[in-house]
């Protein structure tokens, strides 16, 4: 069951997500190409915890007008399921990503947050005792001396609880209407949408996966057979249309519910846009895996007063 935008069917179904803890990062440089490069490789290998070391991404650039030192910035997101994993991945990364990128220093991006993570006070420490406290622009502050002069990092980071593993599924009769479904939606995303991230490569994920595992008790996760174009005729519970030969997933991890669903309706309408789109669907385990139930109709109800145009 489901309804039409134009040709596509959208299947009447919800995505379903679940909580991790997360914390937002400014960092901020000399110019975008470094802004860029520090954004780029600390949020490199964090696709998913199923195996990387916290789930990662880049939100958005920020003008100079909203960072605190008024340099160009650029916004990230670390989420992972347990808190104090979540310090350990912050401080890991932020100490061998953006301490020793040309130019950078490191802000709070949830400065309301009441838990607080020593992100700051713990790498201070690199400093040998020459590192000094202070207040910089209305926030206290490390200065880190390094070879290049001082590096400046916010004493603590906030960390909340965030909403991971919103999710669309694109059906499509070829993987090049597919992949270009995936990456229209992608960048109506980050037009459109604020504090969320896709963490898949390029936002994309061509290898959907599904809980535990058929034949091996042991996997976290295994490929979602279900919606594999190869294993159409093989297996009898296929969700694929005979004419669908490549499914495409985004996942979106946001600070609110309200972010995801959000991002969801924009993803769902730039992907319907695509000739060669069959159906977008959405994975769910039927309210096993997470309390949050992002229904794909609520997700389009959302931004149908809105503009949008690729």
């Amino acid at each position: 069951m489901g309804f039409n935008i134009g040709n596509v069917l959208i299947e009447d179904t919800f995505a379903e997500a679940f909580p991790m803890y997360a914390t937002r990062i400014i960092v901020t440089a000399k110019n975008r190409k470094w802004a860029a490069i520090a954004g780029r490789i600390a949020t490199g290998f964090g696709t998913s915890v199923i195996a990387s070391p916290g789930e990662t991404g880049i939100e958005c650039f920020l003008s100079p007008r909203l960072t605190p030192d008024k340099r160009i910035g650029i916004a990230i997101q670390f989420y992972h399921t347990d808190p104090a994993n979540l310090k350990m991945i912050t401080i890991s990364r932020v100490g061998q990503t953006i301490l020793t990128c040309p130019t950078t220093a490191a802000f709070d991006g949830l400065p309301w947050a009441k838990r607080r993570m020593g992100i700051g006070a713990a790498l201070a420490k690199f400093g040998d005792g020459f590192e000094k406290e202070d207040n910089l622009y209305g926030r206290k502050v490390w200065r880190i001396p390094v070879m290049e002069g001082e590096f400046i990092i916010e004493e603590s980071f906030g960390a909340i609880k965030g909403v991971a593993g919103g999710n669309i599924l694109i059906l499509a009769r070829n993987s090049e209407a597919g992949l270009l479904a995936a990456e229209r939606a992608v960048k109506a995303i980050k037009k459109y949408a604020r504090r969320v991230i896709t963490p898949f490569p390029g936002g994309i994920v061509r290898s959907g996966s599904k809980v535990g595992s058929l034949k091996y008790p042991k996997l976290r996760a295994t490929t979602n057979h279900l919606y594999c174009p190869t294993l159409k005729d093989v297996i009898k519970d296929s969700k694929l249309p005979q004419e669908v030969n490549s499914v495409y997933e985004i996942v979106i991890n946001g600070l609110k519910k309200e972010d995801v669903l959000f991002a969801l309706g924009v993803a769902i309408w730039a992907a319907s846009t695509v000739p060669g789109i069959v159906k977008i669907d959405a994975g769910n385990y039927g309210g096993k895996l997470g309390p949050y139930h992002l229904y794909l109709r609520e997700a389009l109800e959302v931004v149908k007063n809105i503009n949008l145009q690729i």
